[in-house]
């Protein structure tokens, strides 16, 4: 996929409507949305064709696959069938799991981003535990795009750096979470930003305020 700029909106509104208002004032900022269950499973597939046809927006959904892979394989069909153009998939499910995502997306000309380590802080409980061994999996698998936190800039470099300069992350926590956005960029290439957005008064000033900071 190709950005506009470094800036992924994380849509995680509950109304479609409200959703569609947001994306319009910010859409001359970013080209790609990530959209999550909440959305989904309020409004339906349908909300990733809104996103495409009124704003050509690219549409990582964000449903951090974790399932056998029969299971996987039946979700990400129906994700790229509804035109995504890219799939989060846990790791912590294994390479088996995950390579059921790696195969579908591929049938649809889709990518899948894999997710090593959450922002939030219970990750550090258990994921935080496997974020390195899930990472060197993905690049035995050949996978090229990832998701790590920016909530923990250390976690982040240390992720950078067993993917490789190549590899393309994309960092959620920046914002509402505490993440900074110009220490995650020195290590990811995107930041994944929500709350800070689209529940600000005035989306537009928000997202141009955070641009301008970097």
């Amino acid at each position: 996929m190709n950005f506009k700029n470094d800036i992924i909106l994380a849509m995680d509104l509950m109304d479609l409507l409200s959703a569609y208002e947001v994306a319009e004032k910010v859409s001359n900022y970013i080209n790609t949305i990530k959209i999550g269950y909440p959305l989904t499973l309020a409004e339906g597939l349908k909300s990733i064709e809104v996103f495409k046809e009124n704003f050509d927006f690219n549409v990582i959904c964000d449903y951090k696959v974790a399932d056998i892979p029969e299971t996987n394989s039946k979700i990400a069909n129906l994700t790229f069938q509804a035109g995504a153009n890219a799939i989060i998939s846990h790791g912590f499910v294994g390479e088996d799991s995950v390579k059921v995502c790696v195969d579908v997306a591929d049938n649809y000309n889709g990518e899948v981003f894999l997710l090593t380590e959450m922002s939030h802080p219970g990750a550090k409980i258990f994921i935080q535990g496997v974020a390195d061994d899930i990472a060197k999996m993905g690049v035995d698998m050949g996978i090229k795009n990832y998701v790590a936190p920016s909530t923990r800039i250390e976690r982040l470099s240390d992720i950078r750096d067993i993917v490789g300069k190549d590899s393309f992350i994309i960092s959620p926590g920046v914002g509402t979470q505490g993440g900074n956005p110009k220490d995650t960029l020195k290590h990811a290439d995107a930041l994944i930003i929500g709350r800070s957005i689209y529940n600000s008064d005035n989306p537009k000033k928000a997202i141009a305020n955070i641009i301008k900071s970097l």
